[in-house]
């Protein structure tokens, strides 16, 4: 497989866990390539002494010629930076993040690589780069003409899988959001992932309620009586899915090891549980794209920028399973 890395905000760690993730890759079963900036990607490999070797390509088309070879990141410039200076908020960065996840995006969508992983972006630098994407979420949504993104969160340690029905929303518009939703199509594309992506023939779907208590049988709120219930039970005989649950009983009870995906209505519904059980390891998938595209669970770390103390772990899981599921879609097409 070919995988290419957008490589995020240059003043944060983006560079740096994409080449100790390149390291940490020893087989040579892929090839890298990293869409952005050649001079930030040689700056951080000198500075922290990774012995990783960087080898510019001349054009998208070079791409296909490439062979997997171990330590090898192979590297499109599309913008470069006048300076580099970590750990600083940088209307530069955030043009070259953009720059380099758009092209990137690209790579894929004309099938040059198949799986696009994100390094982390700083949502001010690219404000001020003057994007009003809060993201790449967003970004890859527009950059496709998809309306219908799922922001799915994976933990391959555990298989620990959290899907968020609702994704960056104010809290005093989930309610209505949810009851907008078409809630069967939603779970639908759900089940399929988990059967494309993950080869899982029969996922246990769980899904969590939106209010407090599920509602207590209607005293703290009407959705799940109204909405989402109906349409667990609409589709109980296509699938396997149960709910709505009480999200703090279900985690406390660690219930969610008897499924294969938890389905959150709101984002801190979800992730706040997830951050707890793997926060070093998680991974963001992207579906209702074209394309594969995974990213780390964590933001730019400008804390941590060019100290070495960085950890990859969660980028190379996220490298990982972005190969993983461009090979499981590949065999479920042939």
């Amino acid at each position: 497989m070919r995988i290419v890395f957008s490589t995020g905000d240059i003043h944060g760690i983006g560079p740096e866990i994409i080449l100790k993730s390149v390291l940490s890759r020893p087989s040579g079963e892929d090839t890298y390539v990293a869409a952005g900036s050649f001079k930030a990607l040689e700056f951080y490999r000198d500075l922290l002494g990774l012995p990783v070797e960087l080898r510019r390509i001349d054009g998208p088309d070079a791409i296909a010629k490439i062979t997997p070879e171990p330590g090898v990141l192979h590297v499109l410039s599309v913008a470069e930076p006048e300076t580099i200076q970590p750990g600083t908020l940088s209307r530069t960065a955030g043009e070259i993040a953009m720059r380099s996840l758009e092209t990137a995006a690209a790579l894929c969508r004309d099938g040059l690589c198949d799986a696009l992983v994100t390094a982390p972006l700083h949502k001010e630098a690219i404000a001020l780069a003057g994007y009003r994407n809060t993201g790449h979420t967003d970004f890859l949504a527009d950059f496709f003409g998809v309306s219908s993104q799922i922001m799915l969160f994976v933990d391959p340690v555990s298989g620990l899988k959290v899907a968020l029905a609702t994704i960056h929303e104010p809290l005093s518009k989930v309610p209505a959001l949810v009851r907008a939703m078409d809630l069967d199509a939603f779970f639908t594309t759900l089940a399929g992932s988990m059967r494309r992506d993950f080869r899982l023939d029969e996922p246990k779907i769980a899904v969590l309620g939106l209010n407090p208590h599920a509602s207590d049988g209607g005293v703290m709120g009407s959705e799940e009586a109204t909405v989402i219930r109906p349409a667990i039970e609409r589709l109980s005989g296509a699938m396997q899915i149960d709910g709505p649950f009480p999200a703090d009983g279900f985690f406390g009870a660690k219930r969610y090891r008897n499924y294969d995906l938890i389905v959150a209505m709101y984002h801190d519904q979800g992730l706040l549980p997830f951050k707890v059980l793997a926060f070093d390891t998680g991974i963001n998938v992207t579906l209702g794209l074209p394309i594969v595209r995974t990213s780390p669970d964590h933001g730019t770390g400008f804390d941590k920028a060019g100290k070495g103390t960085a950890s990859e772990r969660s980028f190379l899981e996220a490298t990982k399973l972005g190969a993983t599921i461009a090979r499981n879609r590949t065999q479920t097409t042939e």
